[in-house]
């Protein structure tokens, strides 16, 4: 299942199922896992961990170091879990000692041609990361986000589960979830993302109780520590909320207004 022309280091562990490409090259230290398939002229190298069942198309750029000055060759990693898609040209990053030392990807993600996942970067699951999307280092994008093509996330931001951010979109705070949001400037925020909700199961009532938040949060012309205190006695009556609740309470960067 390897091509004659690939180069795998002796040292990397790879599932005795594993497909590699022509020409790709495998370092000492990764591993892949049963049922993953690797395309031609791909470099997977540093400490980098790839479960099973992925689809890694040819040109990618994964586990290489950080693109951090402070980097003095420590051996941070990069681990990619199960089912993700993961198109061409794509580059991802190692993570640094100065933060969690590990840039992750979680499960079922569908990550589109050039995408860039700086250092630190946590991608959860069920994600939608259009072509050309770029994470800034030490950005955390939680489950079921779609981010547009082109969307540029500056560093230490948060998107929210559930949120859509539109294509060209710069997000310099954090997106709180169930938001839909765009701007080629500094995104901000346009209403939530019922369809989204909708997709997922949600009820029409719970949606409508997301709705309220949104206005607590926006249109209520509250301060913002008012509005977390609004929506965390809503997230009582509405659990869906209570993530919402959280997400505004552990903002550090603030989030979009």
């Amino acid at each position: 299942m390897i091509h004659p022309t690939a180069i795998v280091h002796s040292g990397a562990k790879l599932a005795p199922d594993v497909e590699i490409g022509a020409y790709t090259v495998i370092g000492e230290h990764v591993e892949i896992g049963p049922g993953t398939i690797v395309g031609a002229h791909a470099v997977i190298t540093g400490h980098t961990r790839i479960g099973r069942a992925n689809r890694i198309f040819q040109f990618v750029s994964l586990g290489e170091v950080p693109q951090d000055k402070k980097y003095g060759g420590e051996p941070t990693r990069l681990e990619i879990g199960d089912h993700n898609t993961i198109r061409e040209f794509c580059t991802f990053n190692t993570g640094t000692v100065q933060d969690v030392g590990v840039t992750r990807v979680g499960d079922h993600n569908w990550v589109m041609a050039y995408v860039h996942l700086a250092h630190d970067s946590q991608v959860c699951s069920h994600t939608v990361l259009a072509n050309m999307v770029t994470l800034a280092g030490h950005v955390a994008v939680h489950d079921h986000v779609i981010l547009g093509g082109g969307t540029m996330v500056h560093q230490f931001c948060r998107v929210g589960t559930q949120a859509f951010v539109a294509g060209g979109s710069i997000v310099l705070r954090d997106v709180p979830p169930y938001i839909m949001a765009g701007g080629g400037t500094s995104a901000e925020p346009h209403g939530v993302n019922t369809e989204g909700m909708r997709r997922r199961g949600f009820s029409s009532q719970t949606i409508e109780c997301i709705r309220r938040a949104y206005k607590t949060l926006y249109r209520a012309g509250l301060g913002f520590e008012e509005a977390k205190q609004a929506i965390a006695e809503q997230a009582r009556e509405t659990p869906e909320l209570q993530v919402m609740a959280d997400f505004l309470a552990e903002s550090e960067r603030g989030v979009i207004r």
